[in-house]
């Protein structure tokens, strides 16, 4: 299947998904509703998941795909550790 948009990939939209999931949980959490750079620092690196997925798929290439999504996979590392603090 070939995708048009990155709005159309299934893991695009997983990533969405997410990012409403973490401001769910920023909204609700009391640790994360004092903490302010732990929140910012976890929207950021929630957003950028979603963000890189489509700005690799932009860039037109497997390659520049494939580089966007290894970043991708560090910022979902960085949600991950943040999580392990609360």
């Amino acid at each position: 299947m070939k995708y048009e948009q990155f709005e159309d990939l299934p893991v695009w939209q997983s990533s969405r998904q997410f990012v409403n999931e973490i401001y769910k949980l920023i909204e609700t959490h009391s640790k994360l509703a004092k903490d302010f750079s732990l929140t910012d620092q976890l929207k950021r690196c929630s957003y950028s998941i979603m963000l890189n997925i489509a700005e690799g798929f932009e860039r037109g290439s497997n390659k520049e795909f494939a580089n966007f999504i290894n970043i991708t996979k560090g910022s979902a590392g960085e949600v991950r550790s943040i999580l392990y603090i609360l």
